[in-house]
């Protein structure tokens, strides 16, 4: 990472570590913030960030330093993939020290510049994210930006653009507003391109929900394309209450659902305008569509077997695995990112985890078991330090979760 104090780099590390961990990859952010505050001390004086304080400046280089042998050492023993090393890095001198330090380790480097001069945005990035950091934790709010602009300020004096054409870089230029790449290689590279083409800064609530209780689910049987019960009628009646309480009729909510039967009767109700999305649709069970796990386990014992030992990895015959939602989901998840306004997703088990685990931070190997009960609302707002999250179970009394009694497998 490289920029200013205040331009969102932890930010966009932190998002790119937690994309990169749900797409599958062994990814780890090394923030030289923290190894500061570990190791000297989190209320360090402004002056201690003076470009002309030797003191400071060589605490500060012993914490970069630090951070750096931390990370060639993951690498080296624990088989990191892709590190995220979240430092200003604001000079050339301290570029080349990075550069010199991975390369000879055998590590590619890619730098990500983000650049933002929009007064009103570094404002509200110094109100939203350095008051919650623990360099402010117990300091009058007033006192603590007053000695964060004057950080600022000591950073400013030093700072030195990216501005060379034999590195590979990316700049994200006022939160997303522009980009700016050069020499991207490879398929990490430019997916985070991608990636963060899309994101952005700005408030907005993402709500999840399984459809309503389906008549397949009353039986135990995976997949088809049955109607809701008269529970998951209720439900459909209660969620667009709570949904129209959250967000009044009148105020912009996007709504999208699978194109299965028991979404779009789940979001009926809403009276709202609903797009359909074929990437929302359930996990493909294949040959096992339709079917319970009990005649699963007779039929195809192995197959029952494995899904069991590995739910991640395993796939359906002539169906799909975790892992292959996972690609399916990505451009819903893209999209969530790019949404400025509130969002609620009506879709399916399978499909909801991909999405909670990617906003909450769980891993690939988490995520096939994480709980996503029915007739349950979830509301995710993702802010710089992760995403605060509340629940509503709106029809008590009705069936709350999706496993098979007996099974555990769903």
């Amino acid at each position: 990472m490289v920029g200013l104090p205040a331009r969102g780099k932890t930010t966009i590390a932190r998002r790119i570590a937690r994309y990169l961990r749900w797409l599958g990859f062994h990814a780890r952010v090394f923030n030289v913030g923290n190894y500061r505050r570990e190791r000297l001390g989190a209320q360090q004086p402004h002056d201690f960030f003076d470009p002309t304080n030797p003191d400071g400046l060589a605490g500060r280089r012993a914490m970069a330093e630090a951070a750096m042998d931390d990370l060639v050492n993951w690498f080296d023993v624990d088989g990191g993939q892709v590190a995220i090393y979240d430092a200003t890095n604001s000079t050339i001198a301290r570029r080349t020290l990075v550069w010199d330090r991975f390369t000879a380790a055998g590590i590619e480097v890619l730098y990500i510049e983000s650049i933002c001069d929009d007064d009103d945005v570094v404002a509200r990035n110094v109100l939203d994210t350095k008051l919650r950091s623990p360099d402010y934790a117990g300091v009058d709010a007033e006192a603590a930006v007053a000695d964060f602009r004057q950080r600022i300020q000591h950073y400013e004096r030093a700072y030195e653009p990216i501005d060379s054409d034999h590195v590979s870089y990316i700049k994200v230029i006022d939160v997303g507003r522009q980009l700016v790449v050069n020499r991207i290689n490879g398929y990490v590279q430019g997916r985070l391109v991608s990636f963060l083409m899309n994101l952005h800064i700005e408030p907005r609530r993402i709500f999840l929900t399984r459809h309503g209780e389906s008549q397949f689910n009353t039986v135990g049987r995976l997949g088809g394309d049955s109607d809701i019960t008269t529970a998951g009628q209720t439900y459909a009646r209660a969620l667009a209450i709570k949904v129209n309480e959250l967000v009044p009729p009148g105020l912009p909510l996007r709504v999208a659902t699978s194109t299965l039967r028991r979404t779009a009767s789940t979001a009926a109700p809403l009276g709202r305008a609903t797009e359909t999305w074929r990437a929302l649709d359930e996990i493909e069970a294949g040959v096992c569509d339709g079917m319970t796990y009990a005649e699963i386990e007779e039929k195809y014992p192995d197959d029952f077997a494995a899904r069991k030992a590995d739910k991640l990895h395993y796939r359906y015959r002539r169906g799909e695995s975790y892992e292959d939602l996972i690609d399916r989901t990505e451009p819903v998840i893209i999209e969530l990112e790019r949404q400025r306004g509130d969002v609620l997703v009506v879709s399916h088990q399978a499909v909801l985890r991909c999405l909670y685990a990617y906003f909450t931070g769980h891993s690939a190997k988490q995520l096939p078991h994480l709980p996503m009960p029915l007739h349950t609302l979830i509301e995710l707002v993702p802010h710089a330090y992760g995403c605060d999250e509340r629940r509503w179970e709106l029809a008590p009394g009705a069936p709350n979760s999706g496993l098979v009694p007996g099974s555990g497998l769903r």
